[in-house]
């Protein structure tokens, strides 16, 4: 007669809570060992949660769109036919120095808000520390934050339940339509920034107008976005590169690279290639910024930004891509990209980036300024390759010719990449894939 506690898991250094998205049992249901028992939601992916015994899944601790801290009990599994002993309003922690964390996050946000009102957890019900930290960056007092429904476990007020109240908190007039929001981002480790309150314009409503929500993703993205430009002033240098040679390179040797090796041979591992030659010549691209100390990368990170079915995007990581050759390279392009689209990523498949590539040229766009992936300092987008006429330099004077050509679009970080810099290193990538050796094996 014993239980099992299935606790949420780590999934990645910097992350340290998660969201129950749905269960996959109800209580009663027997589990095999390894069998997904929910589904939840970091702010980098999606993934299942299995359990690693087998059992009758005895009580479930929270429930769907609660957000749980790494290492909390998510649910008491049977084993054995053991009864199930946890109160229906007790939540397990899984050492006493979780609880201890918890109690301190609680304590410390039991200061004044403006009012004589204070919040913490020592009202009728018990706050997450992620719901107390919002009450408390909105001004909301304990007495106020009382009055909130609850729809979690013994009525618990939920971070949907806060953020749907401040919605609609204050008095706007019910004749005019508006759409309000408030905004909220804390930058990632190790970039260190104040967090700033940005509040959206009113925007009205007429007729025959249709509201869609913003899925989960789609409302981290916009909140990155706009912290990363407000984090770091963006400049953008362009380069136009002649990249005949490759594009007849890559159609001499992509047919005999699908028969030999069953994997299609794209432009995005070439590109890869040129950005690491690149990052070694200049390696003061690979850094992150953490207050008025730079970080300079060991490591060269390659993420690669790719759109998902959902029209979302996400950006799976080359680990270590100065140690792997093109053929490495493209193996590992083509596994992030199909994993990626069929929802498949792991949370470690997307950290740990230090320099992004963007292919805007697979939408047929010639042209992009892609916003930098925080906490690093620049990002690539390379533009569609088109045929046109250019002017070429030969030993019988210059003749106009039918060339392939493409631009490179670097936007970086302006409070620790000058022009020089950032405009040397994309001219430095295009130079890489001018010069591309037509007869080069793979």
């Amino acid at each position: 007669m014993s239980e099992f506690q299935l606790v949420m898991p780590k999934m990645g250094e910097s992350i340290a809570e998660a969201t129950i998205i749905r269960w996959l049992k109800n209580e009663g249901d027997r589990i095999e060992a390894d069998e997904a028992v929910l589904e939840i939601a970091t702010d980098k992916v999606d993934s299942e949660v299995p359990s690693p015994k087998g059992g009758i899944l005895g009580k479930k601790m929270f429930k769907d769109g609660d957000v749980v801290k790494v290492g909390a009990a998510v649910a008491i599994i049977q084993l054995e036919g053991a009864e199930i002993s946890v109160s229906s309003a007790e939540v397990v922690v899984s050492n006493t120095s979780q609880v201890a964390e918890v109690v301190k996050v609680a304590e410390s946000f039991a200061t004044p808000l403006g009012s004589t009102d204070t919040v913490s957890n020592t009202g009728n019900r018990f706050y997450s520390p992620l719901v107390l930290n919002i009450a408390r960056s909105e001004g909301i007092g304990m007495a106020e934050l009382e009055t909130i429904p609850g729809s979690g476990s013994e009525a618990r007020v939920t971070k949907r339940d806060i953020l749907n109240y401040l919605e609609n908190r204050g008095n706007v007039a019910a004749s005019i339509p508006v759409i309000e929001s408030v905004v909220t981002q804390e930058i990632p480790a190790p970039v260190k920034s104040e967090v700033k309150v940005v509040s959206r314009p009113l925007v009205s409503i007429n007729a025959g107008d249709e509201i869609i929500e913003m899925d989960r993703m789609r409302k981290l993205i916009a909140d990155h976005m706009v912290m990363s430009v407000s984090t770091s002033p963006h400049v953008t240098s362009f380069v136009e590169a002649d990249v005949t040679n490759l594009v007849n390179w890559r159609n001499k040797m992509k047919d005999v690279f699908k028969k030999r090796e069953g994997e299609n041979l794209t432009f995005t591992p070439i590109f890869v290639e040129a950005v690491v030659r690149a990052i070694k010549d200049f390696p003061m691209i690979n850094i992150s910024l953490d207050g008025d100390k730079i970080i300079k990368r060991k490591n060269i990170n390659i993420g690669m930004a790719a759109a998902l079915p959902s029209g979302n995007l996400i950006v799976p990581v080359i680990k270590n891509a100065d140690t792997k050759n093109l053929l490495g390279l493209a193996k590992e392009v083509n596994d992030l990209a199909n994993r990626a689209r069929t929802n498949k990523l792991t949370p470690d498949d997307i950290q740990g980036g230090t320099y992004t590539l963007t292919n805007v040229g697979t939408f047929g766009n010639v042209l992009g300024t892609p916003i930098i992936n925080q906490p690093q300092v620049a990002i690539m987008a390379t533009g569609a390759i088109k045929k046109k006429p250019a002017v070429m330099e030969t030993e019988y004077g210059d003749v106009i010719a039918i060339r392939h050509m493409m631009f490179l679009s670097h936007s970086y970080d302006h409070r620790v990449v000058d022009g020089a810099l950032g405009g040397s290193f994309v001219r430095r990538v295009a130079d890489y894939l001018e010069n591309w050796d037509i007869n080069r094996e793979i």
